[in-house]
């Protein structure tokens, strides 16, 4: 299957590639394996990539547990459990993506992340448990395909959690980017010291830090991956050289 990059994308940046399908459990090793491209930024030259066909979207309730298909998006799960009454996943109404990407990033708003309410993955067609995969804050060790995730069930959907959670994502951009572009460091705002290092609407040809939120690094019309990186590279001297940090990139590169 080929795939329009520019158009896919969330930061609609990349060329036209040949994607490898996933429709069975197998060996994918060789491959960067893509959801629904929301934290993306591909390369001039990018790894053979592939990715979950609709075969592994679902959401199934049994032995009180949530069982969700990797390829299912983060919006019907969280419309899933706002009709079934079901907590936790009041979050990912904020957070775009397929359940595989959002688990293998460790996807959260502030002090929330999906690993709070893991129970155990499918992995390559191994069933591992939350507690055997090592995760931190927006990261985890996770190499292999992620499947099925298996969730926790609790009762009790919250709407005035979700109401919260769309105030804290108020001040992101429209503009189409790939989410944060650095994680945060510990003590800091990635977007308060991109903001301080004077990159705030920073702009090189269509790429630019965002006038509404630094911490986003957003296309105004016909970005490229060259001006992106130039921007990347910049705030990651500049902020080294004030503040002593090194930032981590939060989006994927390929």
């Amino acid at each position: 299957m080929k795939i329009d990059f520019k158009k896919y994308s969330s930061i609609k940046i990349g060329g036209i590639h040949d994607i490898v399908m996933i429709d069975k459990i197998g060996d994918y090793k060789d491959f960067q394996i893509i959801g629904d491209a929301n934290n993306i930024l591909i390369s001039n030259d990018p790894k053979p990539m592939a990715k979950l066909t609709n075969r592994f979207k679902y959401i199934e309730l049994a032995n009180d547990e949530l069982v969700v298909g990797g390829a299912t998006s983060s919006g019907k799960l969280f419309s899933y459990t706002k009709k079934n009454n079901i907590a936790g996943f009041e979050f990912i109404s904020a957070l775009p993506g397929c359940i595989a990407g959002l688990v293998k990033m460790n996807a959260g708003l502030k002090s929330y992340e999906i690993f709070q309410i893991v129970k155990h993955i499918n992995i390559d067609g191994n069933i591992v448990k939350k507690d055997d995969i090592i995760h931190n804050y927006r990261w985890t060790n996770i190499s292999g395909v992620i499947y099925e995730v298996v969730f926790d069930l609790k009762y009790g959907f919250d709407k005035t959690a979700v109401d919260i959670f769309k105030k804290m994502r108020a001040n992101q951009p429209s503009t189409p980017s790939a989410g944060s572009c650095f994680k945060n460091p510990t003590g800091f705002s990635a977007g308060y010291l991109i903001e301080n290092v004077g990159l705030k609407g920073f702009r090189i040809g269509d790429m630019a830090y965002s006038e509404i939120h630094a911490n986003f690094l957003t296309n105004l019309g016909d970005g490229t991956y060259d001006d992106a990186m130039k921007l990347i590279t910049m705030a990651k001297e500049k902020v080294k050289d004030k503040f002593g940090i090194v930032l981590e990139l939060e989006i994927i590169i390929i």
